[in-house]
């Protein structure tokens, strides 16, 4: 039987067990990860993370669904209605790529394994279509006398799509966090002049 016998109130448990499958889940991958290993990472027996998590896809899930909520707290600050719309912009996709650099598992297991695994990716799409909505509303906020036929939601899963390549790069540690988000924020706003005027 794996250490960890010591009584711990059930939430600081289950935490546990979560910080270790997302650690094992991004090193290893969705598929060559068994439930022996996060035991092993967690160090706890095999049947006492049966006892919390029925299965290896229930086990996934739970840590998709708490890096995401995690992620939605991180951008959050972006919608602070004291900050002038481009300050929004910018709260939110240094907000974005901030987390992403400062939890690169969470990253791999949210984005590059997920959203590979059919069944999992609707969980993570409720969390990118948040950050979708947010965007394209502060776009469209940012731009004067917008024309009614400018999708905006699009625009923002542009600007999205280009941020998660970019958070790939900022992931391997090939770019700074402030450095990306000042490329994002630039396009975002020539692409928006290019349109149209836009307002800071």
């Amino acid at each position: 039987m794996a250490g960890g016998t010591k009584r711990l109130p059930r939430a600081v448990r289950e935490q546990q067990m979560l910080d270790a499958a997302v650690e094992v889940f991004a090193r290893n991958g969705y598929h060559a990860t068994s439930m022996d290993a996060i035991a092993a990472e967690a160090d706890i027996s095999k049947p006492m993370l049966y006892l919390y998590y029925g299965s290896k896809e229930e086990l996934f899930a739970a840590c998709i669904h708490r890096e995401g909520v995690r992620f939605v707290e991180a951008v959050s600050p972006a919608g602070n209605p004291n900050l002038t719309p481009r300050e929004q912009v910018r709260t939110a996709l240094f907000s974005f790529l901030d987390f992403v650099d400062k939890n690169r598992q969470s990253w791999m297991v949210l984005y590059r394994q997920a959203m590979t695994e059919q069944a999992f990716t609707g969980q993570v799409q409720s969390s990118r279509e948040m950050l979708i909505n947010l965007v394209a509303k502060l776009l469209e906020s940012s731009t004067k006398n917008p024309d009614p036929t400018w999708n905006f939601s699009v625009m923002a899963v542009a600007l999205i799509g280009a941020g998660e390549a970019v958070a790939d790069r900022i992931a391997g540690g090939e770019i700074a966090v402030g450095e990306a988000a000042d490329l994002l924020e630039n396009l975002a706003w020539r692409g928006l002049r290019a349109s149209g005027p836009v307002r800071d």
